[in-house]
């Protein structure tokens, strides 16, 4: 009974051990299951952010080219602008010169203007003068007149000299043929003279008419000249609403600059994500092929399982029979012969290492995936940042907004452009108006002067004459007024 008991206890021992290893072997089996599910769920998963990041990575490729391609127009536009701005630039220079040139040439118009205002106040002057001698002129006709009388009144006298001296009347004959040759030299003198006083009459009433015409065309010239200065001053303030312009286009220009500086900073920035984004993909490929070699390894696992559930079929068919054999048992001493036998202690402890390593190995495995979960976490708030801090549609309606405002100041600087082309024709043809006018206004100087000098030498010839006439009449007895005095002409220079 002891020895019966003792099998009975060793039976119940070694079904424990068996059920407890049946249990544990459930146990390693259900858990390889999770971990075969979990591995399977993470490689789907693993896969479906493989897609995704393809995909991001393909849209990413797409954006950064659409990016290259605007960021080239952009710096194109912004070149061709910078050029119309320094060619705008340079006519604005030559435009101011010139303006500059078109003042100088005002200034030497009005210093012509003064000079002729000064010689027609000379010519007034001469004028004056020459009014003087014709009073004097007359004056001395008057005298001469007087003398006549005289000489009238002493030829009377002589006649009844004549008839009281009868002897002196050859010699006074002689003295009435020289006086009535005075007379007659003295009438055309008097004829002279009033062709003389017609001439400069006509003289007088030219002068006039020139002073006219030089005071229409100083009022047609002033007249010109306050267009000029209007459209000057309109000028002006059309290129202080240029400048204001360009100034704005300048700041308009720096805030493109400044947001095109930041888009390239952006897009230096996407480029590096896109580096680290390649980098991290190249990880999650390799970590994706060692986790498809984890999945060959799991059919390993599966066979391994399979053979430790029909080992443990087979175990709970010997536990079965056993049982059944305790209970109804077959010999009446009930006892049989062992057939099995106690494995050894150096065979327990090498399986229990093997599942040591096996343990440690799948603990390490869970860190791993642990901290790959984590990774992939990490990931994904990178990327849901980055797509966050990506340019909305409002970054791309602000940049249509400011292409539209740059082609609407292209246009008016081309309306510009024309405006200027316009008014430096305007210009040229004023240039040609005044250069035309200087040049009417030289040859009437000339023409005027060459007048005068003839009229001058004229009237020297005729006080020559006069002359003359005066000192054969004081070597004849005629009393004269006084030594002949010498007029000029209001002025002018007699030396040729």
């Amino acid at each position: 009974m002891d020895e019966l008991a003792h099998e009975r206890d060793i039976l119940n021992k070694l079904r424990t051990q068996a059920d407890c290893a049946t249990q544990k072997q459930v146990d390693l089996v259900r858990m390889t299951e999770n971990t075969k599910r979990n591995l399977e769920q993470e490689v789907s998963s693993y896969r479906a952010e493989a897609q995704r990041a393809a995909k991001s990575l393909v849209q990413l490729e797409k954006d950064r080219e659409k990016y290259s391609l605007e960021a080239s127009d952009a710096n194109a536009r912004y070149m061709q602008a910078l050029d119309e701005v320094k060619v705008r630039e340079v006519a604005l220079v030559e435009l101011q010169k010139r303006i500059t040139d078109g003042d100088s040439k005002l200034k030497q118009q009005q210093a012509l203007y003064e000079a002729v205002r000064a010689d027609r106040n000379m010519y007034s002057k001469s004028l004056i003068e020459a009014q003087d001698e014709i009073a004097e002129m007359k004056r001395k006709f008057k005298i001469m007149g007087h003398q006549i009388e005289q000489l009238k009144e002493e030829i009377s006298a002589k006649d009844l000299a004549l008839v009281k001296e009868h002897f002196d009347h050859m010699k006074v004959e002689k003295e009435k043929e020289a006086l009535r040759m005075e007379l007659n030299k003295a009438k055309t003198q008097v004829s002279d003279a009033e062709a003389a006083i017609t001439s400069q009459k006509a003289q007088i009433e030219k002068l006039n008419h020139v002073v006219q015409e030089a005071d229409a065309e100083r009022a047609r010239q002033k007249k010109e000249l306050d267009m000029v200065l209007g459209e000057r001053d309109i000028l002006g303030t059309q290129l202080i609403r240029r400048n204001d312009e360009l100034a704005l286009l300048y700041e308009k220009v720096k805030i493109q600059q400044s947001t095109l500086s930041r888009g390239q900073i952006q897009y230096r920035d996407r480029l590096n994500e896109i580096r680290v984004l390649k980098i991290k993909l190249a990880d999650l490929r390799r970590e994706l092929h060692v986790l498809r070699t984890g999945v060959a390894n799991v059919d390993v696992l599966k066979r391994e399982v399979a053979s430790l559930g029909r080992q443990l079929l087979q175990e709970r068919t010997k536990v079965r029979a056993l049982s059944d054999e305790l209970e109804n048992p077959l010999n009446v001493h009930r006892w049989r012969k062992l057939e099995g036998s106690d494995p050894s202690t150096y065979e327990m402890i090498q399986k229990i290492q093997t599942l040591q390593k096996r343990l440690i190995s799948k603990t390490e495995e869970v860190v791993e995936k642990d901290l790959l979960i984590q990774e992939r976490e990490k990931l994904y708030v990178e990327l849901k940042g980055i797509l966050a801090r990506q340019p909305g549609p409002e970054v791309a309606e602000q940049l249509s907004i400011y292409q539209a405002s740059l082609r609407d100041k292209t246009k008016q600087l081309k309306a510009m452009a024309s405006e200027l082309n316009m008014y430096q024709a305007q210009v040229a043809e004023y240039k040609y108006e005044i250069e035309r006018l200087t040049r009417e206004l030289a040859g009437l100087k000339k023409k005027y002067f060459e007048t005068k000098k003839r009229e001058q030498l004229d009237k020297e010839a005729q006080r020559g004459q006069q002359a003359g006439m005066l000192g054969s009449g004081k070597g004849a007895g005629i009393p004269a007024a006084g030594s002949p005095q010498r007029f000029t002409g209001g002025g002018f220079s007699l030396s040729t």
